[in-house]
């Protein structure tokens, strides 16, 4: 696998998602304390939560870029890093739309063959849909 040459085009996580999950980390510090009046349990818990949203709104800020685009592939961002798939390697580039619980959802889906990345809306910052058509239309 080889890095991929300037990106023609990035898709990268809101800035507000990292800010909000930082927010709602601080009101459950916040809260734990308030709550946990001689029980420590409960302020076990909240800092449990606290941390693990800090460590993900942190991910969000250390590693923004989700996906990438250029004439000689996609880049794919995860936790592990990043994988380069050449389009000769892309089988499929779909959208996948549910709906649970009355709220509809959409997620982007590049199958590689023995690999499938699966993108949401919160990853790219934007609709799947539009990203699906902005990946078929660079592909040579």
């Amino acid at each position: 696998m080889h890095p991929p040459s300037s990106p023609a085009r990035q898709w990268r996580v809101s800035p507000a998602l990292p800010a909000t999950k930082l927010a709602a980390a601080l009101g459950l510090v916040a809260l734990g304390l308030l709550l946990a009046t001689g029980d420590p349990v409960q302020w076990v818990l909240a800092l449990a939560a606290a941390v693990g949203l800090v460590g993900w709104a942190v991910r969000d800020l250390i590693a923004p870029v989700r996906l990438a685009v250029d004439a000689d592939g996609i880049t794919v961002w995860g936790y592990a890093g990043r994988r380069h798939l050449p389009w000769d390697v892309v089988e499929a580039i779909t959208v996948d739309r549910r709906t649970r619980f009355g709220l509809s959802g959409e997620t982007l889906e590049i199958d590689a063959g023995e690999t499938l990345h699966l993108l949401g809306r919160a990853d790219l910052g934007t609709s799947p849909t539009e990203v699906a058509e902005s990946l078929r239309a660079a592909r040579p």
